[in-house]
């Protein structure tokens, strides 16, 4: 059975860029939920978020993957392959 992420194996122990959304905060707005790229460590803010800075993230740098920064949450996505993953 194929993996379902061909960029699971790109993935980097990365340090995030900050604890929160730099762009929101740069702007003066609020977000939702935090995202970490797996490739650079950049911190932006989740879909639900009015700005979507992690997803704007990936669009600039073709960064596939991101996790939750979610207390207790583990979850990854990649945005390349439009899947979700749990790290083993």
């Amino acid at each position: 059975m194929p993996d379902p992420c061909s960029h699971f194996g790109e993935l980097r122990d990365v340090t995030p860029s900050g604890t929160d959304c730099k762009e929101c905060l740069e702007a003066g707005d609020i977000w939702i939920h935090l995202r970490l790229c797996m490739s650079c460590g950049h911190v932006g803010c989740c879909d639900s978020s009015r700005n979507r800075h992690a997803s704007k993230h990936f669009q600039a740098t073709h960064h596939p993957v991101v996790r939750s920064l979610q207390r207790g949450e583990t979850w990854l996505w990649c945005y390349a392959d439009q899947v979700m993953l749990e790290p083993e």
